[in-house]
C-alpha cells in the first residue's frame, strides 16, 4: 500500500472503533423462562470435575429416592452428546411429542418425567455432532418449551467438566444448588475442588458430595473391599465444608438394571438414606 492508503485505513479503522463497532459488546447469559405448562419449586444440578464417575447413574438413583419419598420429580439430560437417562429408565423406544408448540416429556414407569437429547433422535445411537452455541440451544429448548406441569424437583444430569453447556446450565438455569459426584481416587480432592470452586464463582451453593464406586461387597463372605483404595471422601467433605449425602457400592446388579431400563424395580431401598433429608433440609432453608 502507499502511504497515503495505509492512513485511509488506519483513520476508518479509528472512526469505526470511537463508534463501538471495533469489537461486538458482550452481553450476558440468556436467562430460560419457566412455560405456562411448568410449576417448577426446585432445579438441582448434578455435577462432576471429570467424566466417568458415575453421575448419570447417581442422578437417576437421586431422582428414585425423591420420587419414593413422595415428591414429583423431573429429570433434564443436560449431557446433550452423551445422553444415559432414557436407557436406564428403559425408553430407549420411546420419543418426546409434541403439541401446541410444546414438547411433551417422557415420563417413566413410577412417573418420573424427563427430557433428553437421546427422546428427540430418530436413532439413540446417532451421535451428536454439535457446536457449543447449538448446544445451548437445545437444552434452552428442553426447558423452555417442555410442558413439566408441577415438579418439585427438576434434576439436571450435567456433562462433566467446565465446559459451554455446563457454563448454561449453571448461568442460565434457575438452579438453586449442585450436587457433586466423585469416586474415591487420588485425585479426589482436585476433581471435586474443581466441580466447588466452580459452583462457586457461579454463586451457587453445594448441596452435597455422592461417593460412587466406593466399596464392593462380596456375595459370599459380606465383606467389603475398597478397590480404589481407602476412601477420602469424609476428608474432602471437611475440607471443602459440604455434606456427605452417602456412598454407592460397586453393584453388578445396579449395572444390570441400567442395562435393561429397569432401574426403578432393580434399585434397593435406601441407597443414599440421608440424600432425601439433606437435599430437602438444604431448599427449606433456601
Amino acid at each position: 500500500m502507499t502511504p497515503e492508503e495505509e492512513e485511509a485505513i488506519r483513520r476508518e479503522f479509528e472512526a469505526s472503533r470511537k463508534q463501538g463497532h471495533a469489537a461486538p459488546q458482550h452481553q450476558g447469559p440468556t436467562q430460560f423462562q419457566t412455560n405456562e405448562y411448568s410449576n417448577i419449586k426446585h432445579v438441582l444440578g448434578v455435577v462432576s470435575g471429570k467424566g466417568g464417575v458415575g453421575k448419570s447413574l447417581v442422578t437417576g438413583i437421586l431422582a428414585i429416592e425423591l420420587q419414593r419419598a413422595g415428591y414429583k420429580v423431573a429429570i433434564l439430560d443436560g449431557d446433550i452428546t452423551g445422553p444415559s437417562i432414557p436407557k436406564m429408565f428403559g425408553l430407549s423406544n420411546e420419543r418426546a411429542k409434541g403439541a401446541n408448540d410444546m414438547i411433551l416429556p417422557v415420563t417413566s414407569s413410577t412417573g418420573i418425567k424427563m427430557m433428553s437429547t437421546n427422546l428427540v433422535l430418530e436413532n439413540e445411537t446417532d451421535p451428536v455432532v454439535w457446536r457449543g452455541p447449538v448446544l445451548a440451544n437445545a437444552l434452552q429448548q428442553f426447558y423452555e418449551q417442555t410442558m413439566w406441569g408441577d415438579i418439585d424437583y427438576l434434576l439436571v444430569d450435567m456433562p462433566p467438566g467446565t465446559g459451554d453447556v455446563a457454563l448454561t446450565v449453571f448461568q442460565s438455569l434457575p438452579i438453586e444448588g449442585v450436587l457433586i459426584v466423585s469416586t474415591p481416587q487420588d485425585l479426589v480432592q482436585m476433581v471435586v475442588g474443581k466441580a466447588v470452586n466452580m459452583a462457586a464463582m457461579m454463586d451457587i451453593p453445594v448441596v452435597g458430595l455422592v461417593e460412587n464406586m466406593a466399596y464392593f461387597k462380596c456375595p459370599d463372605c459380606g465383606k467389603r473391599h475398597q478397590l480404589f483404595g481407602p476412601s477420602r471422601a469424609g476428608e474432602t467433605c471437611l475440607l471443602y465444608g459440604i455434606d456427605m449425602l452417602g456412598q454407592l457400592p460397586i453393584d453388578p446388579k445396579i449395572a444390570e438394571a441400567c442395562d435393561k431400563g429397569i432401574i426403578e424395580l432393580g434399585l434397593p431401598e435406601g441407597m443414599l438414606p440421608d440424600a432425601v433429608a439433606i437435599i430437602t433440609e438444604h431448599d427449606a432453608q433456601a
